[in-house]
């Protein structure tokens, strides 16, 4: 039995039934106080609706009741013997691709909602690509309201069938089909006895056995510093030389004794301890949080990273990377300045080239746009003041991402991730 978390996002056109999906999953996996769900059967009965509607369980802002429609990231929690889980349930509109980035950028699984009746939509291909280009590894496609077709076997193999063919287009690499009806249950915490056809599992069982320990970086060491630990107890002579590096491992793993190399620096050490709260590792892995002392006194700060010898990131100036513009204010364009927040490391950079916008539908690009707009994607050029200690995205989602920030209202304005690095 195994008690890890697992991150997953739901998303898929509007109406396709996800809040209703994941209120499903709290409601039969018995992840909800009583009084929450006495509120949503009086919110029911007030509404004129025959049955509890469990979208509600989720839907938890006013106005996003009132439109029937989810707009933010909403996160919930629950848990089996088997698993946690933490849910980004995202919004299907077009002109919330931001929260669909936002929702899946941490996620290990997304699982992509179709109505049975209306078959792929543009958004459920949108949200497809989006999953992929965030190397989100897991792809469940949950083709929903199999009660409304009858729960008809050939319905779903057409929907699949069309599914597989744009997903061949696209880098998945592990995609699963589930037929379910949310709203009475069918094939989502436990099998349904209305499709028999069907030979796979339910959706929870799903999630519980999906295996994810192999998608974690567990190769390329990666310890950015967050921050300098130096106590100062003049009562205790122990801490008098104590300097330690806080911070969160961002892939593989440091073990005591392991020779490490400070970056920029280049000077090399070894691994003294590592230390938490709870008392000193043998070992640390991602995304462990802890305190690393070095055998030897190194000037190291916030911003910098500890690796192997051998095994480096790349440390750039000039970066590619694929951006989502999430500002509403302004566009970005050639010559924009802006900071950009990567691990541990803020810098200034200036946008040398919007070399395409990429068109998430069709999946066309327009070369050398004049700007990139709100929830639009496409693929640039930066220039930063400072070395950033970068992997590709594809090989670690944290070395790999970053967000830009307006320095002058200290808003984050877009999310990024590196394709290359000189």
């Amino acid at each position: 039995m195994t008690n890890d978390i697992l991150r997953f996002a739901t998303a898929g056109s509007v109406d396709d039934g996800k809040s209703t999906l994941i209120g499903r999953l709290l409601y039969d996996s018995k992840s909800i106080f009583e009084d929450q769900l006495d509120s949503v059967e009086r919110t029911s009965r007030s509404r004129g609706e025959e049955q509890t509607n469990l979208a509600l369980l989720t839907d938890g802002l006013r106005a996003e009741r009132e439109q029937g429609i989810t707009i933010d990231v909403a996160y919930r929690y629950f848990a089996t013997p088997r698993r946690t889980f933490i849910i980004a349930d995202t919004p299907g509109h077009i002109q919330y691709t931001r929260n669909m980035v936002t929702g899946a950028s941490t996620a290990d699984l997304a699982v992509i909602l179709v109505d049975a009746r209306k078959g792929l939509q543009e958004q459920s291909r949108r949200h497809a690509f989006l999953a992929t280009l965030l190397q989100v590894p897991h792809l469940v496609v949950a083709v929903n309201k199999m009660d409304l077709v009858d729960y008809s076997q050939e319905r779903f193999e057409e929907i699949r069938a069309e599914f597989t063919d744009f997903a061949a287009k696209l880098d998945v690499t592990d995609l699963a089909f589930i037929p379910i009806s949310a709203l009475h249950g069918d094939n989502v915490v436990e099998r349904s006895m209305e499709m028999a056809w069907y030979e796979g599992t339910s959706l929870l069982h799903h999630l519980e056995n999906v295996h994810i320990a192999s998608d974690r970086n567990l190769i390329d060491a990666r310890f950015p510093v967050q921050y300098v630990v130096r106590p100062h107890k003049a009562d205790d002579p122990d801490l008098h030389d104590y300097r330690g590096y806080a911070g969160q491992m961002a892939g593989g793993v440091l073990r005591r004794g392991d020779e490490v190399v400070h970056l920029p620096s280049g000077i090399s050490s070894r691994v003294a301890r590592i230390v938490t709260a709870d008392g000193d590792l043998d070992e640390a892995f991602s995304p462990q949080s802890v305190t690393v002392l070095l055998e030897d006194d190194i000037d190291i700060s916030r911003g910098d990273m500890i690796c192997r010898p051998n095994n480096r990131p790349r440390e750039a100036r000039d970066l590619q990377a694929m951006v989502c513009w999430m500002a509403e204010s302004r566009t970005l364009t050639p010559r924009s300045k802006l900071l950009l927040k990567h691990t541990t490391r803020t810098t200034k950079v200036m946008v040398k080239d919007l070399l395409y916008r990429l068109d998430v539908n069709t999946l066309s690009r327009d070369e050398h746009p004049a700007e990139l707009a709100l929830n639009e994607i496409g693929r640039v050029a930066l220039k930063s003041a400072q070395p950033l200690f970068v992997d590709e995205y594809k090989r670690n989602r944290t070395t790999g991402g970053f967000i830009l920030v307006d320095e002058g209202t200290n808003t984050t304005v877009a999310a990024g991730m590196v394709l290359d690095a000189d």
